[in-house]
Formats: structure tokens, sequence, C-alpha cells
């Protein structure tokens, strides 16, 4: 089994917002109920507890808050829109594929099932196929320029 870090590091699609979480994270699960739907604009959200003895530091921009409810507010990038944190009153979970090394934060649990929406469970079962093997769309892929923040720390962002 590999050592966890004793920081991870993370942030928003553009780059306005970054963080570093330094300690342990907790429970990283997927919630399937229908605030986590919108919040993501996705299947479900992905998310991972941060720890009471770690912390959550925003080194740079911090997120802005919508209160989806009279309990829960929802952090997300006021600049391009990612989402970034589900915020209680037990505390704060940060969106996995916010994180630098998303792949290091597996969910280990499924909540809001009552909510799951009925194709989800085959969607691995689903055909698949790399980027590159879309002959169709290989001279659009090409010309791609990525304006996307790397998945590391930059000193400065945009870059000039």
């Amino acid at each position: 089994m590999t050592e966890e870090p004793k920081h991870h590091t993370g942030g928003c699609q553009c780059g306005a917002v970054r963080f570093r979480i330094e300690g342990q994270l907790g429970t990283a699960s997927i919630c399937h109920c229908r605030m986590c739907q919108k919040a993501f604009g996705a299947f479900y959200g992905p998310l991972v507890n941060v720890e009471e003895n770690a912390r959550l530091i925003w080194t740079r921009g911090e997120p802005k808050r919508f209160q989806s409810s009279n309990h829960v507010a929802r952090g997300f990038c006021p600049e391009c829109g990612t989402p970034l944190t589900y915020e209680a009153p037990d505390g704060v979970a940060v969106a996995i594929g916010a994180f630098d090394e998303p792949e290091r934060v597996a969910p280990v649990i499924q909540y809001g099932v009552e909510a799951k929406l009925s194709y989800a469970d085959g969607i691995a079962s689903l055909p698949m196929r790399k980027t590159e093997e879309d002959s169709e769309t290989a001279k659009f892929l090409a010309s791609v320029v990525s304006y996307q923040h790397p998945d590391h720390d930059t000193d400065d962002w945009p870059p000039v």
C-alpha cells in the first residue's frame, strides 16, 4: 500500500482558485442525491472529507459559495464555475476531481443511492475508446489549445 502524502494540492479548471490540504484526508465518497447531481452537473458528486486535524488552505483566490440548503454551502470557482467544496456543520469536503492527483483519492462508499440515476450502474459496461481513436474528430482535436490550469501549483496564472 502506498503511503498517503503529507499534503494534497488542487484547484479549479482555470487556476483562479488553488488549495492545499495539510494532513490526512477522510472518507472519499460519491453522493447520488439530487443536490449533488445539480451542483456538479453530473450523475453524482465525488467528495472527500477533510479530517478535523487537517488544514484546508486556499493558496490562490477563494471559492464563492452558494447556500444550497439551510445547512450546506457549496464552494465553486467564481471565474470558471468548477465545483470545489461541500461545507456543512460537521466539516468540509472537497471535490475529488479538483485534486491535482485525483487517482489517489478513491471513493469507498456511495450515499444518496435513493436518487441514483437508473443507468448509473451500467456506465462501466458501455463501449470505450481512447480520445485519439475517434477519427471523425481527429482534425478538431489536433487544433485544440488548452487554457486549463496544469495539475500542479504555479507561481503565476495565467501565463503571460
